[in-house]
């Protein structure tokens, strides 16, 4: 993808507003950057080359014609010329922050792009650009144009300059649900889809990458639950305890009787089908490709049995991503796991 993109650049041909549309983790924001260091690198548009003062002042987030927005707390301030100053202040704090921990997390339930921000970014694409002849906007999440509003006025003010943009900005915009932007918007937009990597690429990235080398059963879990977005494997080992545990009870349950799992069913709610449901099948399928190892080679009969057993565990999930009820979905799955365990 990367080499298509830079064949963009390069010819010149990269979209003045664009959509970079992918699952949560995916990498849409890095790849936004990435995109930004293309065109703003000292070489001429292309792919950027990393190594000049332009492309590091982008990648340490330095860069004065790059300007990257997230989702802030709205400001409280009542007159809009004090709401432009708040929104400035929170975007250079969380800048700040990202500057220092390097991962990005996912907006919070209360951020997102006020009306102060939107006009803050209209301001500043009117000026013109600092050190080259572009400037740069990155609006992350750009979900929280919509979400967050008593109104649509936030939506209304940005596709104001969407329609009709300084020659010499570009916008780049990333979501992970699209639809959640007005039409209006998404149809001023060149909609790019970034696509998941394989789960050799999150594995490899993730033995490079992470400071404390992880073990064999760390490494195919953390893979397993970034479903191909690196941005997920990147999470903190900790967040993963709760499925493990989860799993692990259940598994032992299973492997007793109907009334020690009754109780873990009966506990499951109804309505975490896609949150702790799912992370806990996750959990529960990477014990058995472990047990699965383990049992290879040893019984014939013991392994066939385990096949089983986690091909009823991905169908169990993939059921959770519809209307399944998780309750009914787990209590068959004790069932058949009881039989095959």
């Amino acid at each position: 993808m990367l080499n298509r993109l830079g064949g963009v650049l390069a010819s010149s041909r990269f979209p003045q507003a664009a959509l970079l549309v992918g699952p949560p983790g995916v990498g849409k924001q890095r790849l936004a950057l990435w995109v930004a260091q293309g065109l703003l690198c000292e070489g001429g548009p292309g792919a950027p080359c990393g190594t000049c003062v332009a492309c590091r002042q982008v990648a340490g987030l330095g860069h004065p014609d790059l300007h990257w927005f997230v989702p802030i707390p709205r400001p409280k301030a009542g007159d809009p010329a004090k709401q432009l100053e708040e929104a400035e202040e929170l975007l250079g704090q969380a800048m700040a922050e990202r500057r220092v921990e390097g991962l990005w997390t996912r907006p919070e339930g209360l951020v997102s792009h006020s009306l102060a921000s939107v006009r803050l970014l209209s301001r500043r694409a009117w000026v013109t650009p600092f050190a080259g002849d572009r400037k740069v906007f990155v609006l992350g999440d750009a979900e929280r144009l919509v979400v967050q509003e008593s109104s649509q006025e936030a939506a209304n003010a940005l596709l104001k300059l969407l329609e009709e943009p300084p020659a010499d900005t570009t916008l780049i915009l990333t979501a992970a649900d699209p639809h959640a932007l007005l039409p209006t918007i998404r149809s001023r937009l060149v909609a790019i889809r970034v696509q998941r990597v394989a789960d050799e690429d999150v594995r490899a990235f993730l033995r490079q990458e992470v400071d404390s080398p992880l073990d064999d059963a760390v490494l195919e879990r953390r893979t397993l639950l970034a479903e191909g977005c690196i941005g997920r494997a990147l999470r903190e080992v900790d967040e993963a305890e709760g499925p493990d545990r989860a799993a692990a009870e259940f598994l032992e349950a299973v492997r007793d009787d109907p009334a020690k799992w009754l109780p873990l069913v009966l506990s499951q709610q109804p309505y975490a089908a896609r949150g702790e449901f799912t992370g806990m099948l996750d959990a529960l399928a990477v014990k058995l490709r472990d047990e699965l190892r383990e049992e290879s080679g040893r019984s014939r009969e013991g392994t066939k049995r385990r096949m089983k057993a986690l091909r009823r565990v991905e169908a169990t999930r993939a059921a959770a991503q519809g209307n399944a009820n998780p309750q009914l979905a787990l209590a068959v799955l004790a069932e058949e796991l009881g039989e095959l365990l």
